[in-house]
């Protein structure tokens, strides 16, 4: 996929333009792969129906790089294999494994808008909800964060050499921790402790899950985001936020279908192609998955905000304090509007709520700030009004 175009509101030179990378992740598809040599390898992304398809997967594999629980594999295959693979009944698709990217940004304002302050007043942290962050880490020696943070995992690696031209230069404490800003800024968003230190989540007492899937700059595999995905249902999380996106896989696309189908509401942001229409990213446009677009602190969509018919709730996106490794610092884009309803889905889960009905409840009771459907869909986000504080 390609990065985001809200690079004018970016504090970093990694600016991450959505619109060209799902381009170049379209044009560097399967089709593409036809003009390559006879004898190169591939890895690639194969969905199956059966054990049958499975078999032939792995016959064909010169390398299983990973196994899924929802009938897929990520594996390496010679040029001249993928023809045979594409023909097989037993195979329901198989694509390039291909990359998605964090969708680059830019007090929480935002948390005092959609409410949750208020919800906080009644006793409303969201104890007892697990909330994932698959994103580009958590910082772990946060200071703002350390009462909330739980157990995570990795799949990409923290730091190397890619990290001398770009990341943040933490320190890979642990193999999920934050060497981007980017995975932590959602995070205190998402969830923070109102404990007189650094800033206030919508969520504050909720569990917080670093699941590393994007590297220092901010990319990562399909394969990889679905790891992450698949790894949150089986740890039996209950929300999954993604403020991430790109082009259609129809892997990831299983990931949040068994996620969903093992109790995960799944949150993620609709990407930074503004102003458009109809131009929601992947995993958002998924039909299981909220799609969040952004808002400005004056209640219009945010120019950079993707918009389309896929969209189900908004929520602040346009100038975000929140927490980054070593410090805080204000960043902009659908990323940062995306944690806002995962925390939210967060407190409504810690009372009993499924995800089908958190989502319901979410949509019933956001707020109609006036703009199109297509960009507000129900409307903004109001933490108190779900809650009914």
């Amino acid at each position: 996929m390609v990065q985001n175009n809200e690079a004018d509101y970016s504090r970093t030179s990694r600016r991450s333009i959505l619109r060209a990378t799902s381009g170049a992740v379209a044009g560097v598809g399967l089709a593409g792969v036809a003009t390559a040599d006879s004898g190169e390898r591939r890895e690639v992304n194969v969905g199956f129906e059966n054990d049958r398809g499975r078999n032939a997967a792995a016959e064909a594999a010169t390398d299983v790089r990973r196994e899924f629980a929802f009938d897929a594999m990520t594996i390496t295959v010679p040029e001249r294999a993928l023809n045979g693979l594409r023909r097989n009944p037993n195979v329901r698709y198989v694509e390039r494994n291909g990359e998605m990217h964090a969708f680059e940004q830019t007090t929480p304002w935002g948390v005092d808008r959609v409410d949750a302050p208020v919800a906080h007043d009644a006793g409303e942290g969201g104890s007892g909800a697990d909330v994932a962050i698959i994103d580009t880490g958590i910082d772990s020696t946060h200071e703002a964060l350390q009462d909330v943070l739980g157990e995570g995992a990795a799949f990409t690696d923290c730091g190397g050499f890619a990290c001398l031209f770009g990341g943040n230069g933490n320190d890979c404490n642990r193999s999920w921790d934050d060497d981007n800003d980017h995975g932590t800024h959602c995070a205190g968003t998402a969830v923070a402790p109102d404990d007189g230190t650094g800033v206030v989540g919508v969520a504050t007492r909720s569990t917080l899950h670093p699941v590393k899937v994007l590297d220092c700059l901010g990319s990562g595999t399909n394969s990889d985001i679905a790891a992450g995905i698949e790894h949150t249902a089986e740890q039996g999380w209950d929300v999954a936020s993604l403020s991430l996106g790109g082009a259609q896989s129809d892997l990831v696309s299983d990931a949040c279908a068994y996620a969903h189908d093992n109790g995960v509401l799944v949150v993620a942001a609709a990407g930074n192609d503004g102003e458009c229409t109809d131009c929601v990213s992947y995993p958002a446009a998924e039909p299981n998955v909220i799609a969040v677009s952004a808002t400005t602190e004056s209640d219009e969509i945010a120019a950079f905000s993707s918009t389309g018919p896929e969209i189900d709730i908004a929520a602040p996106g346009e100038g975000i304090y929140s927490t980054v490794a070593g410090g805080y610092d204000t960043l902009s884009g659908t990323s940062m509007a995306c944690p806002h309803v995962a925390g939210a889905a967060g407190q409504l889960m810690a009372n009993g709520y499924t995800n089908e009905e958190a989502r319901a409840r979410l949509q019933e009771t956001a707020a109609d700030i006036g703009l199109e459907e297509t960009e507000q869909g129900h409307g903004l986000l109001d933490v108190a009004a779900a809650l009914d504080v």
